[in-house]
Formats: structure tokens, C-alpha cells, sequence
């Protein structure tokens, strides 16, 4: 080999060789972006088992409550109509997490649940017999299960959607996020009204 065929080979190497390294890095932090979207999607489908046990509960706390409370008709039907809404938002949700319209309708359907829930419980407040209803008291116990669960899984969640934002959002990894249109995913929040309205009913004493 002459020295000038060397020479031009060696200069061909280096761009070659820098090339493959931007695509090693290229493939990899595409990789690592899949891997984390999927990792919050995975997430999101542990909220979704907590939330259909509970609109699987509230048609029987509905009938336990209407024998006491038939005069409340309102408020049973808002709770009716509030389980409806969320159980729509909620398969709309799981079918894809990464959509930003379908998390915020899921998570506006939930305060209104919340709400029509703490309404039902606060009520129930007045009605001594339905508070001694044994049934009564193992929806309630089990409904604060289901609750509890609901925000360890809405915090896992969280937390897998703001490592992907982060992956998504920083430097260089944001070049690669950008070309293959990796959209940011939007956090499963809770706002303060709708704590205290979730956390209502754990204070009944039955």
C-alpha cells in the first residue's frame, strides 16, 4: 500500500468512524426514549385497575344508599352520571396515555366523581341507620382501599412521566425526541378541592 493510499483511507476512516458513533448514540437515545414512554404507559395501566374496581364499587354503594336516601335523588344520580363520564374518560385514557386530551378529560371526569362522591358521604352523615348498614361500612372501607391505591399508582405514574419528560426535554436527547415526534406526556394531578373532596369520605365514622 502506497502512502497516499494510506493516507486517503485514513482520511476516509475518521468521517466514517465519526458517523458511526452518531448513530450508536442516535439508536440508543431513540431506545431509551421507547423504553421510557413505555415504562409511564405501563404505569398508567396500574391507575387503570385501581380505577375500575372503583367504578365497579359505586353502583353498589348507589343501591345500598338510595333505601336510605331516597329522597336524595339528585345527589344519586350525579354520582350515576359522574361514574359515567369517568368510566368513558377512563377507557379513552388507557387506549393511549401519551394522548394529552384524553389524560385532562380523565382527570376532569375524576374531580367530578370526587365531588359527587364527597357530596353522597357527607349526606350519608345525617342517616344514622344507613351509618350502622354493614354493608354500607364495607363499601366505605373498601372505597378507601381503592383510593389509597389509586394514589400510590397516580405517583409511580408521575414519576415515570417526568423521567420521560426529562429524557424528552434535555440536550442532546431533545434532537432525537424532536425528529421522532415524541410528544410530552402529561402528569395525572390531583388539585387540592379534589384531595379533600377524595379524602372526605375517610373521615365518616361508621
Amino acid at each position: 500500500m502506497t502512502p497516499i493510499l494510506a493516507k486517503m483511507l485514513l482520511a476516509i476512516g475518521i468521517p466514517l468512524a465519526l458517523i458511526a458513533i452518531v448513530v450508536i448514540w442516535a439508536v440508543g437515545t431513540y431506545n431509551g426514549l421507547v423504553g421510557l414512554r413505555n415504562r409511564f404507559k405501563n404505569a398508567f395501566s396500574q391507575i387503570d385497575v385501581q380505577l375500575k374496581r372503583r367504578y365497579d364499587l359505586i353502583p353498589n354503594l348507589v343501591e345500598t344508599v338510595k333505601g336510605y336516601m331516597a329522597h336524595e335523588k339528585g345527589t344519586l344520580e350525579a354520582v350515576i352520571q359522574a361514574r359515567a363520564a369517568a368510566t368513558s374518560a377512563r377507557e379513552k385514557a388507557a387506549a393511549d396515555p401519551a394522548d394529552a386530551g384524553s389524560m385532562g378529560a380523565l382527570m376532569s371526569a375524576e374531580a367530578g366523581l370526587s365531588g359527587a362522591l364527597g357530596k353522597l358521604f357527607a349526606l350519608s352523615e345525617g342517616y344514622p341507620d344507613l351509618k350502622a348498614n354493614q354493608n354500607m361500612a364495607s363499601l366505605h372501607e373498601e372505597l378507601t382501599t381503592t383510593e389509597n391505591k389509586i394514589a400510590f399508582a397516580r405517583q409511580a405514574y408521575n414519576d415515570s412521566v417526568m423521567a420521560y419528560n426529562n429524557k424528552r426535554e434535555m440536550f442532546p436527547s431533545s434532537v432525537i425526541a424532536g425528529m421522532a415526534n415524541f410528544l410530552p406526556a402529561t402528569m395525572f394531578e390531583v388539585s387540592d378541592d379534589e384531595r379533600e373532596q377524595i379524602a372526605s369520605p375517610v373521615e365518616v365514622k361508621f
